[in-house]
């Protein structure tokens, strides 16, 4: 546990002796956890993240260069950043070397005034357990799973709650408890089990984004780094532009992916497949004259900016992008030019 130590030993120094020893970069592992961190200036906000489900890294794939979920990101945005990387498919933070650590960790912070947390899904579940411990001030979520404790979540009936069940749901930190955190909650309100955990942060400021499912590559916006970009504003801002958030989200509605995406969703219910049929013909109906009439008042160019950043890595992607802003700005030069060249 180098990290402790250090910091330990750092805070007996003064201010000015302090910035003279950063940053500074090291790396814990804790059992099931490995934990990377990089310090720049206690003056800046110090970002926590937690990874989501998706991987089986093991101890052995872990080398000098790997950097666990968020952890490029926050030094991209120049900001202090501790990152915890669960190992193994089946770990949701809850070992006893962990809470430990988190628990010295916490008293060991107070140079770092500002402290935010970032997480999705069971990584949202690790923000929100630890954020009162940390002290976070804000947190960005993403569809977070609150707990897999079946007494307070019984309609939770996910396989991975099962799973999980090899845990202690019982002890410290196995439930949400955000203390005075605030900040936002982005998830699917079609997911059921999703709008359910939602349900228990009512402090936070709810996003919903329909069609957008639970993982990280839900929606074709996810491809272009849309979310990423929520997170950079969050994180450089410490808030998030929600006009520019729920304007960009409505571009969803021009996809017949989009419906593709909420029909199977609702495949089980009649009545809602009936509504949304009703909802896509009108769409289909009204959309041009809603174009022609609406065009000057809509703005295309974060979506340009989208797809011209990806245009190599995702030539495909991007020509779908800008085709969907041409349809909402169909004399724009710009666009037609972009999308001769990837044609």
């Amino acid at each position: 546990m180098k990290l402790l130590y250090w910091l330990d030993d750092w805070l007996t120094q003064s201010p000015e002796q302090q910035q003279a020893r950063l940053p500074y970069t090291g790396d814990d592992l804790l059992g099931d956890v490995f934990v990377k961190y990089h310090f720049i200036d206690p003056n800046k906000p110090l970002l926590f993240t937690f990874s989501p489900a998706g991987t089986n890294l093991q101890e052995q794939d872990l080398h000098q260069d790997y950097n666990p979920w968020g952890y490029k990101l926050a030094r991209s945005q120049n900001v202090n950043i501790i990152a915890f990387q669960h190992l193994g498919r089946s770990n949701w933070f809850r070992s006893r070397n962990l809470i430990f650590f988190i628990e010295q960790l916490a008293e060991l912070l107070t140079p770092f005034k500002q402290r935010l947390g970032y997480g999705l899904s069971r990584g949202g579940f690790g923000v929100g357990a630890f954020a009162n411990l940390l002290k976070l001030d804000q947190v960005l979520l993403f569809h977070p799973v609150s707990t897999k404790n079946k007494d307070k979540v019984p309609w939770d009936q996910r396989s991975s709650t099962d799973i999980a069940q090899q845990f202690d749901w019982q002890g410290d930190y196995h439930d949400l408890d955000l203390g005075h955190a605030k900040g936002y909650i982005i998830y699917d309100p079609i997911n059921s089990t999703d709008r359910q955990h939602a349900k228990r942060y009512p402090q936070l400021n709810h996003l919903r984004v329909y069609g957008m499912g639970h993982g990280t590559h839900a929606t074709y916006l996810t491809k272009f780094g849309f979310y990423k970009q929520v997170a950079i504003d969050f994180i450089a801002n410490q808030q998030i532009d929600v006009a520019a958030f729920r304007q960009q989200t409505r571009t969803l509605r021009f996809k017949e992916d989009y419906y593709k995406k909420l029909n199977k969703a609702n495949a089980k219910s009649e009545h809602r497949l009936g509504l949304l049929s009703k909802a896509h013909q009108i769409l289909l109906d009204e959309k041009e004259e809603h174009i022609q009439e609406h065009q000057a008042q809509i703005d295309v160019q974060p979506l340009v900016e989208i797809a011209l950043k990806h245009e190599e890595e995702n030539p495909q992607d991007a020509i779908q992008l800008l085709e969907v802003a041409q349809q909402l700005a169909p004399d724009d030069p710009l666009i037609d030019h972009k999308l001769k060249q990837l044609k």
